[in-house]
């Protein structure tokens, strides 16, 4: 395999462009792209080879790709995959000399966001994000960066972020383009990171919307409460370690002579990402909060409730009370007319000339008596 070259940015902006060969014609990269086969999908999205920030050459393959960078002096390539295969992967780490545990990484996904540094070459992973409004969820794509003296590699698992619109941007801006493959890592942080400024707003009108159902006794709240609870603790873990990442990067402006310019973007970068992370942990402790005082009225409810339960069973229990009462009082004479009313022949009281004054004194004497006990305990 032939030596690869190590040329610097400011020689790649101080040689001139050279007339672009053969080849497909540039187009767009498309954020979902297919194979001409049918059902097949392509994993090479895009392989363009720049000089001076210019479009020179949109190989078809990457053995072009690979062939052509070899043949300019000072070009860089940016190669951009979709899922791709392990032996594309195999290929471009065979070619550009990657790490295997990079190579590993890119290839297993599901990585935490992290930046590493093999020799020359940087491998970078980003977890871009998307908002999706009406399942008040957050589709998370991941993104893995190899960038080199002389190429930039994307690796995207999952939709978002969509690469097109970077790479238009940069080749809109040859001279930002210019400034190598550094410039192309920031453009691509630039975009992950505004990515997540929509999620970042589509949160908050959430929010804004809870606070609402938990003042008006939404029941269903909590459950919305705790899902949303759990998507932020998955954009946290996206975006906490990327304040730590480009505080990395521009601790080493100085030692790898970053350009002034980049420097100053990259910088606006951090920035923004400090600023996300800011917001997100303000998401987490409000959601937090906004749990504890639906849980607290939740509880203030279900009190009232079983305050008034017992009001109302205390009020049946005295009506009982009163009920009772009066069937005992009347329960009396019943008894006592039910039994003088048997008319046996032999009962003493039949011949008394006092018994019906006696059973009318004890009939009233009785129901009295019960009278005044039921009063006296409040039951009357």
């Amino acid at each position: 395999m032939p030596q690869r070259r190590r040329a610097r940015n400011s020689v790649w902006r101080r040689t001139p462009p050279p007339p672009q060969p053969p080849g497909p014609s540039p187009q767009a990269e498309p954020s979902d792209p297919r194979s001409s086969e049918a059902g097949e999908v392509a994993s090479v999205v895009q392989s363009v080879l720049y000089r001076d920030g210019v479009r020179v050459y949109a190989p078809a393959t990457l053995a072009e790709t690979f062939r052509a960078l070899r043949e300019q002096p000072a070009g860089m390539a940016w190669i951009g995959l979709a899922r791709p295969t392990e032996a594309e992967l195999h290929s471009l780490a065979t070619e550009f000399d990657l790490h295997p545990l990079a190579v590993e990484d890119a290839k297993e996904a599901h990585q935490r966001p992290k930046l590493e540094r093999y020799g020359e070459t940087l491998f970078v992973v980003l977890r871009a994000a998307r908002y999706l409004d009406a399942p008040e969820e957050i589709d998370f794509g991941e993104l893995h960066v190899f960038v080199g003296p002389d190429f930039v590699i994307t690796v995207r698992h999952g939709a978002p972020p969509d690469l097109s619109a970077v790479r238009r941007r940069m080749e809109e801006t040859p001279e930002l383009l210019g400034l190598g493959p550094e410039a192309v890592l920031y453009a691509i942080l630039d975009a992950v990171v505004d990515g997540y400024a929509p999620v970042v707003e589509g949160v908050q009108n959430d929010i804004d919307e809870i606070e609402t159902e938990v003042f008006g006794g939404d029941p269903a709240v909590s459950r919305r409460i705790y899902e949303l609870s759990r998507e932020m603790v998955e954009f946290q873990r996206a975006t906490r370690p990327l304040v730590g990442m480009l505080h990395g990067l521009m601790a080493g402006f100085s030692k790898y002579g970053t350009d002034e310019e980049l420097q100053t973007y990259l910088r606006d970068v951090a920035d923004h990402v400090t600023h996300t992370s800011e917001r997100v942990d303000g998401f987490r402790q409000a959601l937090t909060d906004i749990l504890t005082v639906n849980a607290t009225l939740v509880t203030q409810q279900q009190n009232a409730e079983m305050r008034a339960l017992a009001e109302a069973g205390f009020e049946q229990n005295e009506e009982v009370k009163k009920i009772s009462s009066w069937a005992a009082i009347l329960f009396a004479p019943t008894l006592v007319g039910t039994i003088y009313g048997m008319n046996f022949e032999h009962m003493p009281e039949l011949g008394w000339s006092f018994g019906y004054p006696f059973a009318i004194g004890l009939m009233g004497m009785v129901c009295g008596s019960l009278y005044v006990i039921f009063k006296r305990r409040d039951w009357l």
